[in-house]
């Protein structure tokens, strides 16, 4: 599947919402270990909210896949130029309160935001989504990140377009495939 590969800031945000390929039904988030493989891929450390029982393991998967929905939802809106659906912002706002960020002051006078001390896991890859979405809004690049507009698609990809009015991952394919369908249905509307 192509991607538009998004700017550091939206690139884990764009890994998370891509770990489901909802035209096959693959999940690399439920495949043998790659909840851990993707936390560790992420260099999300064990701490509070991490991740060792199977209880944990099905709690965590549980809140990273429901994050994972609602962000496909946002970038959804993004795609349609239409306001976040009130359940994906509810659940975001919902998320992101048990995942708290605190403001790191660096030595030479820069800032930027990161996980609360003591986070591990899912909570603190929450918070790690969190300050990328906050410096994407204020670089204006968030509403670039979008989610394929075909039903079958959804993969979440990075407009680069000049005009930011991308609609599929791909034109080639996704693209391709709703022109035909257009294309098919005025031609049948005519016969």
């Amino acid at each position: 599947m192509a991607s538009r590969t998004a700017p550091d800031s939206l690139r884990l945000v764009q890994d998370l919402v891509n770990t489901l390929d909802i035209e096959t039904g693959e999940d690399a988030l439920t495949d043998d270990g790659g909840l851990g493989a993707f936390l560790r891929d992420h260099e999300v450390p064990a701490g509070r909210g991490g991740v060792t029982a199977p209880g944990e393991q099905r709690e965590a998967l549980g809140e990273l896949r429901e994050l994972r929905e609602a962000l496909r939802e946002v970038c959804l809106a993004h795609t349609a130029g239409a306001a976040v659906p009130e359940p994906a912002a509810r659940t975001l706002e919902r998320l992101f309160a048990a995942a708290p960020l605190v403001l790191d002051v660096r030595p030479d006078g820069g800032a930027a935001l990161r996980p609360a001390a003591g986070l591990g896991g899912v909570a603190y890859l929450t918070a790690l989504v969190a300050a990328g979405i906050a410096a994407a809004v204020a670089d204006r690049t968030w509403s670039r990140l979008k989610a394929c507009e075909a039903h079958d698609c959804r993969w979440v990809f990075y407009d680069k377009s000049p005009a930011g009015r991308s609609r599929w991952c791909t034109m080639a394919v996704c693209g391709s495939r709703a022109k035909m369908r257009t294309y098919r249905a005025r031609r049948a509307e005519s016969e």
